[in-house]
């Protein structure tokens, strides 16, 4: 396995899941303050940032490699469905969105998987849909994890509207990805 600056900082990432989940097991005097909503949120975009940055120092000092393109996005998958299970127990995401996301996440990688044991990944390389999904997702959760105005801007609606946007975005590209590996379902499955 090697390991770089890119690789750690998909392995902070990863580190990063049970510090979010545990702002949410802290006392209530810290939820009052609303520290807790803040520190979270934080933590979800540093993780964030990490993401583009671990991908933009691996592509510019050529350290690509295996088990780095396997790794950060079953970081970034485990980040979000951590984020979107806390929204939900906190009653900020609606269960079907939840569901929509976390079983689009699931469906593409199986997939994504299967093209690529049998030699036909790209037909379902990243498209730009599941890059506009994924910038909606990376903005909606922290404004839904802060939950509280900034300077009149009401955080939580625009969390609630760019949240409903990813789901919608979820399903386009699930389609669009499906839709770019039926002939190789179909031929497979005769």
């Amino acid at each position: 396995m090697p390991f770089n600056i890119p690789i750690a900082l998909t392995w902070l990432r990863i580190a990063m899941i049970p510090l979010l989940v545990a702002l949410y097991y802290l006392p209530d005097a810290w939820t009052a303050s609303g520290w807790r909503d803040t520190a979270a949120a934080v933590a979800f975009v540093v993780a964030a940032v990490t993401d583009w940055f671990d991908g933009y120092l691996a592509r510019r000092w050529n350290q690509t490699s295996a088990f780095g393109a396997f790794l950060d996005p079953v970081a970034d998958k485990l980040m979000v469905v951590a984020a979107l299970l806390i929204l939900l127990n906190l009653g900020r995401v609606d269960l079907l969105i939840a569901l929509v996301i976390i079983g689009r996440e699931l469906t593409i990688s199986a997939l994504r998987e299967w093209m690529a044991k049998i030699g036909a990944s790209r037909s379902v390389a990243v498209h730009r849909l599941g890059k506009f999904k994924t910038t909606a997702q990376m903005i909606a959760i922290p404004c839904l994890l802060y939950w509280q105005p900034i300077e009149g801007i009401p955080v939580r609606l625009l969390g609630q509207i760019l949240i409903v946007v990813a789901a919608i975005l979820t399903v386009w590209s699930m389609c669009y990805y499906l839709q770019k590996a039926w002939p190789e379902i179909r031929s497979r499955s005769q």
